[in-house]
């Protein structure tokens, strides 16, 4: 099948108003806030689902296969459908494609909160299976992100490209943070019931679709040619990639968040290591921490210093505070395993510091990457790059926590998936200077 004709439409519609583009950015944050929110209102139930919903609980040989596969699904569901929904979304519209996934949100949700109380009154396997139709659902529903990133370079100019885009990661910080506290608070008022948590998820959901439909405008300009292209096109992968730089791109951005992807599930290993031993609550604490800390980097740092920096300057500056920090986790792991309460504080205290520096790299890498193909990609064909990045983003976060869990018991010292990330920064780094070069 011939490539289609991908050159920009002679006359360029003016940009929607201002009031517009800020109501398309508020439901955009709304989008990827509801998304992280789940993940980190989950992650601190797997645990506590193993225990009630497996014969022999935690200590069963399933909890593994069954935590990782509920983990996957979700992932595995963006990686399919974040592409196709890119494609649609260049085809009618952003606004149908934001609002489905909202909507369908709330109703997976509400099947998370039924499937934990179905378990809980004694039909275990009936509950376990909702559980996972209600994963695989919401990872459907929440593969609208690239359809945001889209609704972001619909919004604004080039020059202003970066600070859209690091709205996004501002919304993941604050999902990631605010997620585990929803959960905790959803089990406290509840009395300890698993199914508190889910249905608040869907009260929240609810709030962001009904906003999004009073105030979500169309942001996709008229006169497009990619709504003359087929949605599902898997020649229209090929050419993403062929493109020059944006397959690098995408590359850089897999191998970052595949190296974040590691460090999260392994986070929880290292704190209950000898030298911390941190219960339950302070864990989550620590998670909390770490949201914050995202959400400030790129809700306020990054957008204030978008403009003076520019993205190869940024992307080279967080691959470096990433190599930074991943090194530096992985040399703390070894210490904790080999010390006693005694250094508990001063373990504590440098944690917290290299967590700040590798999540900060974090932060000032992916805006840069996604503005940067945003801008050298096809401007009629957003959603469907922006799709393939998140795909690429989806698979990283698939791979990466069997990966490094697995890196993490090989040794005794448990520093392999830091270390392993820190090289892997070191090649984005290196590439980076290719791509200013472009």
């Amino acid at each position: 099948m011939a490539a289609a004709d991908v050159s920009p439409p002679d006359e360029v519609p003016p940009e929607p108003p201002d009031r517009a583009h800020r109501s398309a950015l508020l439901i955009v944050f709304l989008v990827v806030f509801i998304d992280l929110l789940g993940f980190g209102i989950v992650m601190p139930l797997l645990p506590r689902i193993a225990k009630h919903f497996l014969p022999g609980g935690e200590a069963s040989p399933w909890a593994g296969p069954v935590i990782g596969s509920l983990m996957a699904s979700f992932s595995a569901m963006q990686f399919i459908f974040a592409p196709i929904y890119g494609r649609i979304s260049d085809r009618i519209g952003r606004r149908p494609i934001l609002l489905l996934g909202l909507g369908t949100s709330v109703l997976f949700y509400i099947l998370l909160g039924v499937g934990c109380m179905i378990g809980l009154q004694g039909d275990a396997q009936l509950g376990l299976i909702l559980l996972f139709v209600a994963r695989i659902g919401a990872g459907i529903s929440g593969a609208t992100i690239g359809t945001a990133q889209a609704v972001i370079a619909d919004s604004t100019t080039p020059e202003r490209r970066s600070r859209g885009m690091a709205l996004i990661g501002a919304a993941f910080g604050i999902g990631f943070t605010f997620g585990p506290l929803i959960g905790y608070l959803g089990l406290a008022l509840t009395d300890g019931n698993l199914a508190g948590p889910g249905f608040m998820a869907a009260g929240l959901s609810l709030l962001a679709f009904l906003l999004g439909v009073a105030i979500l405008p169309e942001t996709l300009r008229p006169g497009s040619e990619a709504t003359h292209r087929r949605w599902l096109d898997w020649q229209g992968l090929r050419i993403v990639l062929d493109t020059p730089t944006l397959g690098l791109l995408i590359l850089m951005y897999f191998m970052a968040t595949f190296s974040f992807a590691m460090f999260e599930p392994t986070l929880v290993l290292l704190l209950d290591t000898p030298g911390l031993k941190l219960d339950e609550q302070r864990s989550f604490l620590v998670f909390t921490y770490v949201g914050l800390v995202l959400a400030l980097a790129q809700g306020l740092l990054y957008r204030r210093l978008a403009a003076k920096w520019g993205e190869t300057r940024f992307m080279l500056c967080g691959a470096l505070l990433m190599v930074v920090g991943l090194a530096g986790i992985g040399w703390l792991t070894g210490m904790s395993e080999q010390a006693d309460a005694a250094s508990f504080s001063s373990l504590l205290l440098a944690l917290l510091g290299v967590l700040a520096v590798a999540v900060t790299g974090f932060a000032f890498m992916t805006p840069s990457v996604q503005a940067l193909i945003s801008r050298r990609g096809d401007p009629t064909r957003q959603g469907e790059i922006l799709g393939v990045n998140q795909s690429a983003n989806a698979m990283a976060r698939i791979l990466g926590p069997p990966v490094g869990t697995s890196l993490y018991y090989a040794t005794s010292t448990h520093m392999l998936p830091y270390l392993l990330g820190a090289c892997l920064l070191l090649l984005v780094f290196g590439f980076t200077f290719r791509i200013r070069e472009a």
